[in-house]
């Protein structure tokens, strides 16, 4: 990525200069360096209040009891893992993703993979079924609230930021359903061979 991102900079400028637009080249670079800053400013406080959120959820045992409530997906997506510390863990990044709240999924779903880890009873350099499982469905993501897009919209003057929401359900849902597919498939090939 760095070398096509890099390239088309470079691309960009050679051009720029050769056509004689290297001022307006210099303009835009300011311009969006400006609104980078003011976006990160922006997600930054998106990401600390609900990063903030998630954490009260975790001290007030909300978080238990609705990673309670998912332990039949769980049961159904991973059922060779029972370790509660890791089913846990997995609970909060599914249910920190279906809010939109990849950043506050992260921590959760990094802590999940070195569960899964210790559970790892073959070749520790390999990733197991159930460690590639949930980071399909983890990649997958179902999304109720894509809070990140509905903040984007918002940051770029949308007149309805939150129109995002039914889409982003529909896309979602069918990319989580996909993964579902997916992984049960490539479990019921594994047990066949």
């Amino acid at each position: 990525m760095d070398y096509l991102w890099g390239g088309m900079l470079i691309l960009g400028i050679v051009y720029g200069s050769m056509t004689g637009r290297m001022a307006e080249i210099t303009e835009a670079a300011l311009d969006s360096s400006k609104e980078a800053v003011s976006l990160c400013i922006t997600m930054t406080g998106v990401m600390c209040f609900w990063v903030g959120m998630m954490k009260i959820a975790q001290e007030s045992g909300l978080l238990k009891a609705l990673s309670n409530k998912l332990n039949p997906v769980l049961s159904f997506m991973f059922p060779d893992v029972k370790e509660e510390k890791a089913r846990e863990y997995m609970a909060g990044n599914i249910i920190a993703n279906l809010f939109g709240l990849g950043w506050a999924a992260t921590p959760a779903g990094l802590k999940a993979m070195e569960e899964l880890q210790k559970l790892n009873r073959g070749d520790k350099s390999t990733a197991t079924k159930e460690m590639c499982a949930f980071l399909i469905l983890n990649i997958s993501s179902l999304q109720l609230i894509p809070v990140n897009m509905i903040a984007y919209r918002g940051q770029y003057g949308s007149a309805d930021p939150a129109m995002i929401v039914g889409p982003g359900i529909a896309a979602t849902a069918i990319s989580t359903m996909t993964a579902v597919v997916f992984c049960k498939i490539a479990a019921w090939r594994e047990v066949r061979m």
